[in-house]
């Protein structure tokens, strides 16, 4: 009968654990932003890590837009590939449990959208549907900015 017990609450703490880390995922670490957006609350290093991705992506945008003005389709190819997903292959699970999950799903279409992109440019799309798929990415890139703001933990 004690064993039973024990295992009912050994059973019920896992449990328990199981769902808190599920809500932490779903949700984040967030607050309230200071301008009206969700602020999502990170360790210096972790805000810098995604400022330099972000950068990463702005960089790849104007290598894109560039290898589409200039007819080069290679450097299309190496600009958006290198926004793609080999660059969230190495996200941190404790940083990604910080990252609300309309964040993280944003985040990885864009770099899927990157992926993409390489791939039109490879099997030789017309330029005006890469600038339509780049555009495309761009939107969400608008919608995370106008969402969500990145704060230092205190």
């Amino acid at each position: 009968m004690k064993s039973n017990k024990l295992a009912l609450i050994a059973l019920l703490l896992w449990v328990l654990t199981i769902a808190v880390f599920a809500w932490f995922f779903i949700r984040g670490n967030t607050t309230a932003g200071t301008d009206g957006r969700t602020a999502v609350v990170l360790q210096v290093s972790e805000r810098d890590l995604i400022l330099s991705e972000m950068r990463g992506l702005l960089s790849a945008t104007q290598g894109i837009l560039e290898g589409v003005n200039q007819g080069d389709m290679q450097r299309v190819i190496k600009a958006s590939s290198a926004a793609g997903m080999v660059v969230a292959a190495d996200a941190s699970p404790a940083l990604m449990t910080k990252l609300p999950m309309e964040l993280k799903s944003l985040g990885m279409s864009v770099h899927r959208d990157m992926d993409a992109i390489a791939k039109a440019a490879e099997s030789k799309a017309p330029a005006p549907e890469i600038l339509k798929m780049l555009s495309n990415t761009l939107t969400k890139c608008v919608a995370c900015h106008s969402t969500w703001q990145l704060k230092v933990a205190n």
